[in-house]
């Protein structure tokens, strides 16, 4: 539904690319290069994942026609109450059988559809640039593509200082559901369980053993799962349909690609019991930490074995041996991650209705629809004020 290429802002212009568009562009290489989502991570995103994602890059130069940035967005029909509880959904629900759409709408999404957003700043010093840059842009192309809302999409703590020029220009600022962080400043594992409660200590060390009376459960750490496609991508979907939030599907392409394209930052933890794989996960290394993406299961024996923190300490021993500071996990089931002593990352959505007249109204209806107000949970953890 491309309407136009060229949008004039007050600092320069913003040119929208396809993705084959920004082949060998350097600007796109250095736009995302130090984040753990690098260029070649939304390359994949796009050309494995199918969940109805219409992708464009925004290559924002300035008046001299330096590139300043290369964004990515995409458009996508949003459910707004996806993973609301109670009353409010199922009256949702209701008004839903008479009409179908309601509280469901075209959204220009801003960053990645499947992870964190950054922003494509080419160098990090232009991020407020870039910020105002796109609150110029953004409007305008929604508007041609007929999206009816603009949404940052889980954009960590650290640009809010950018960004706050969207609060400024109308946009609203929800909190997401967060990440969370395990500081690894521990000699190893042992070490680490130390400074945990006594209650969770003994509770954890109930679970391992039962693990371990079990047939040896095997660890292999790989950065290739091409071999173990088929018998992994299973237990990844088995685990995203107990998800009460559902956004994207990775799929085997994307996993493949991941492992072919990002080899020395891509880390597939394999458990095996006896010639049965029973739990993977994926990860991202980049700098001093490692990011856990997702995880799979075979729930005839995980739940019994308590293979969740069977894989976590696992992975919290390899990240300690290889010397990592930080060990970050995606959002969801934050009870465990609690008594283990992790702390939130926050992460925020920016949003804004496209028509001006209903964005007020809109602005107000938003403190009802954020993810973070139905987890109880969340609001436990010692560092829930920054949310």
């Amino acid at each position: 539904m491309l309407r136009n290429n060229l949008i004039p802002i007050q600092q320069g212009v913003a040119k929208v690319l396809t993705l084959a568009e920004l082949q060998n562009c350097d600007a796109w290489r250095r736009a995302l290069q130090n984040k753990s989502k690098d260029h070649r991570y939304y390359e994949i995103v796009e050309e494995t994942l199918e969940c109805g994602f219409e992708y464009y890059y925004l290559l924002i130069e300035d008046e001299a026609g330096n590139a300043r940035a290369i964004q990515p967005v995409f458009f996508v029909r949003q459910n707004l109450v996806e993973g609301i509880p109670g009353k409010i959904r199922l009256l949702v629900d209701f008004i839903r059988k008479i009409f179908p759409r309601f509280l469901t709408m075209r959204v220009l999404m801003v960053g990645c559809g499947a992870g964190t957003g950054d922003l494509g700043a080419c160098d990090d010093s232009d991020e407020s640039w870039v910020a105002n840059a796109l609150q110029a842009t953004l409007q305008t192309f929604a508007k041609q593509n007929r999206a009816s809302l603009i949404v940052f999409k889980d954009f960590p703590e650290n640009y809010r200082s950018a960004l706050d020029t969207l609060r400024s220009n109308g946009y609203a600022r929800i909190p997401s559901m967060p990440m969370t962080r395990l500081s690894l400043q521990h000699e190893n594992w042992h070490e680490y369980l130390r400074t945990l409660s006594k209650a969770t200590r003994k509770d954890l060390r109930r679970k391992f053993r039962k693990a371990e009376r079990a047939p040896k459960i095997e660890l292999e750490v790989a950065n290739n799962v091409t071999p173990f496609l088929d018998e992994i991508h299973p237990l990844y979907l088995a685990v995203h349909e107990r998800s009460p939030l559902k956004f994207e599907t990775l799929t085997k392409d994307y996993f493949r690609a991941i492992a072919q394209r990002m080899p020395e930052r891509a880390r597939f933890f394999i458990w095996r019991q006896g010639d049965k794989i029973v739990a993977f996960s994926f990860c991202l290394v980049c700098g001093d930490a490692i990011y856990d993406e997702c995880i799979g299961l075979d729930y005839s024996v995980a739940l019994d074995l308590h293979l969740y923190f069977y894989t976590l300490r696992d992975i919290i021993s390899w990240a300690v041996q290889q010397r990592l500071k930080y060990y970050y996990s995606n959002p969801l089931n934050y009870e465990p991650k609690l008594h283990l002593d992790c702390e939130l990352v926050p992460l925020d959505l920016y949003v804004m209705h496209t028509n001006p007249l209903l964005n007020p109204i809109f602005r107000r209806l938003l403190k009802y629809l954020g993810p973070t107000r139905h987890d109880p949970v969340l609001h436990k953890f010692p560092n829930a004020d920054q949310l």
